[in-house]
């Protein structure tokens, strides 16, 4: 008998993309409507206190776990399977070229034996995956292949979180490969839809600052820089005495001292404004390139009032905010108006719920 099942549901199964950073847990969940747009149908936002997570290790499971089981809860979402992400420093990837026309069970064996050279660890210590990314550009009849492999524990301790807050991992991706996801959709808005344009994709995290040079969905640069979110609460410590606890919680909401603006926001924005300038400048002295057509910039950060003017004026390349919900319909279920001021915040998680549509 023919299951009609597969005749008609079209839709492919839902996922929610959970990215959970240093600072915060971030749940994004994705559909398509009748005429093939996207539409966002959650998103939810729950801060973690500082140390929870450190340079992407897990160091408090119950409290980091509660956190998600909280996010799901305030999304509303009945969705179980997931797809989370791994830091890009806890992830090995490397692209090899491998001969075509191999069965699967030939190239999962070619690919263990290639690992091997790359992987500074006992294969029976990581977990290992890989994908077929196409032709080879340099030698023909073969085929470009990229394996990716993380040690075991670092996996496990993202599944358990998942498993924790009652959810199902179905996809372990990279932060950075998530993030590079949503932006595609971006730069395919630009002018001549992105095609030979050169965007430098900065995401302005709590502690770290990630850049990527992104042009026709290749990778041209990438480095990663000790600056963030969290020095701006340092600063606000300072100069107002508060507790990191209260300078962080009022920072969010905005409630703080009228010489807030001019004596401690615009330096700091001034300041990382300078920073974008340098790595920027780092990218120029190491590649062939002297410019770059677009500044994006991501990360809950990156909403400080003035920063993109500030990147514009220092950089002198059009800065612009990343949107990564640009064109997608907004769900009923989605306060507008608070997703609106955390906007940058998703792009990961966005990235991660797109997936969905790929598998």
């Amino acid at each position: 008998m023919i299951d009609l099942g597969s005749f008609f549901s079209r839709q492919d199964p839902p996922l929610l993309g959970l990215d959970i950073s240093s600072s915060s847990v971030k749940l994004v969940e994705l559909s398509r409507n009748k005429a093939g747009n996207l539409v966002l149908d959650r998103c939810a936002i729950e801060p973690l206190e500082k140390g929870w997570i450190t340079d992407g290790n897990v160091e408090k499971f119950d409290e980091v776990a509660e956190a998600v089981r909280r996010v799901v809860k305030k999304s509303g979402t009945k969705t179980r399977s997931v797809a989370m992400a791994l830091p890009a420093s806890a992830v090995i990837t490397k692209k090899i070229i491998l001969p075509g026309g191999l069965s699967d069970l030939e190239l999962e064996a070619q690919v263990e034996s290639e690992a091997n050279q790359y992987i500074p660890f006992s294969l029976d210590e990581v977990s290992l995956d890989f994908c077929v990314l196409g032709p080879s550009t340099t030698s023909t009849g073969d085929v470009e292949v990229l394996i990716a492999a993380s040690r075991k524990e670092k996996v496990q301790d993202r599944q358990g979180l998942a498993e924790a807050a009652g959810l199902k991992p179905i996809v372990v991706d990279v932060e950075s490969y998530a993030s590079r996801l949503a932006t595609a959709r971006l730069i395919e808005n630009l002018p001549n839809k992105g095609t030979d344009t050169l965007v430098a994709l900065f995401e302005v995290g709590a502690m770290t600052t990630s850049m990527q040079v992104i042009k026709n969905d290749e990778v041209l640069y990438e480095r990663d820089q000790a600056f963030g979110g969290a020095q701006l609460t340092q600063l606000i410590v300072r100069q107002y005495g508060f507790s990191p606890e209260e300078a962080e919680s009022k920072k969010r909401s905005g409630d703080l001292p009228e010489d807030y603006e001019s004596g401690v926001l615009k330096p700091f924005v001034d300041s990382m404004a300078q920073e974008i300038g340098r790595a920027l400048q780092f990218f120029f002295t190491s590649t062939p390139h002297n410019k770059v057509d677009y500044v994006m910039l991501a990360g809950g950060s990156s909403a400080l009032r003035g920063l993109t003017e500030s990147v514009t004026q220092q950089t002198t390349f059009a800065a612009m905010q990343v949107d990564p919900f640009q064109g997608m319909t907004i769900g009923n279920n989605v306060k507008e108006k608070k997703m609106r001021r955390e906007l940058a915040s998703y792009l990961t998680s966005c990235g991660l719920a797109l997936r969905r549509f790929l598998r």
